[in-house]
């Protein structure tokens, strides 16, 4: 491989080649060289969790949730916890299909510490599947509500860190038109969700400005960044939690007085508990 050199000596060929990342012949294209950057880009991020977790207690449990083809769970093995004699990851999906391939292909790599479960993300938080301690939650582009989903089985599992990627969060979008007459009525501050475009922007926004006042209101300290560079995709911004038993006073104020202010107050259940 001495002709690729942006792939870490402890890479494993033949996950790169199933995932996609490597051709056959073990070659890099335009394509996939981004994609590498983009993996070890997000690695950055996480490792140091990883790190952390395993000097404190020689041990982890990571789930991501809304898998996929568990992509992240499998570089994540690879890259750090391959080397390591304990630490475990599981991933959490709802496509049958998919857990089959991942078994299937965790199995033939030998990364025994892997499991992967056909439950949604809400069966997960009750499921005596998964173990009652879990360090880290990941859920990367885990499409509209399943996000929240994650982050009420992170806040259940009292995860140390929480690592998310939201993408597609339709929900606050559709509450925003559902309601849009009744708002243009009451404030002019409904023009910030006027056009159907603003509107679909602005419900993202604000989804993930009440997800950060939800994770402060339950203890953790938020560093919210970008994942990769605005060219690759624009559903990159990344939320990394992490719990330290210090609830931030006036979050779950703030969050009421926006669901309030936007006329959003058909989601309090979802973002006020």
């Amino acid at each position: 491989m001495s002709g690729v050199p942006e792939i870490r000596p402890e890479q494993s060929v033949a996950l790169l080649q199933e995932l996609h990342i490597l051709t056959r012949d073990g070659k890099l294209n335009q394509d996939t060289r981004r994609k590498l950057k983009q993996v070890y880009h997000l690695y950055q991020f996480i490792e140091p969790l990883l790190t952390e977790i395993m000097a404190e207690r020689g041990d982890l449990v990571l789930v991501d949730h809304g898998a996929g083809k568990s992509y992240l769970g499998f570089i994540l093995y690879d890259l750090f916890l391959k080397a390591k004699a304990s630490g475990h990851v599981y991933g959490i999906e709802t496509r049958a299909e998919l857990v089959d391939r991942s078994r299937e292909l965790a199995l033939r790599l030998g990364f025994a510490r892997m499991s992967f479960l056909n439950l949604s993300v809400g069966e997960s938080i009750e499921s005596p599947q998964l173990p009652e301690r879990v360090d880290i939650v990941t859920a990367l582009h885990a499409c509209d509500t399943a996000t929240d989903d994650a982050i009420r089985f992170a806040l259940h599992k009292q995860a140390k860190f929480i690592v998310l990627a939201p993408c597609c969060q339709a929900e606050v979008a559709s509450v925003l038109r559902r309601h849009k007459n009744e708002s243009l009525a009451q404030t002019a501050l409904s023009e910030i969700w006027r056009h159907p475009i603003h509107t679909r922007e602005f419900g993202s926004q604000i989804t993930n400005v009440l997800r950060c006042l939800l994770l402060e209101a339950h203890g953790y300290q938020l560093s919210v960044t970008e994942l990769v560079g605005w060219e690759h995709s624009m559903k990159n911004e990344l939320i990394i939690a992490r719990l330290a038993n210090a609830p931030r006073g006036n979050a779950r104020e703030r969050s009421g007085q926006i669901l309030q202010d936007l006329n959003l107050e058909d989601l309090k259940e979802r973002f006020l508990y």
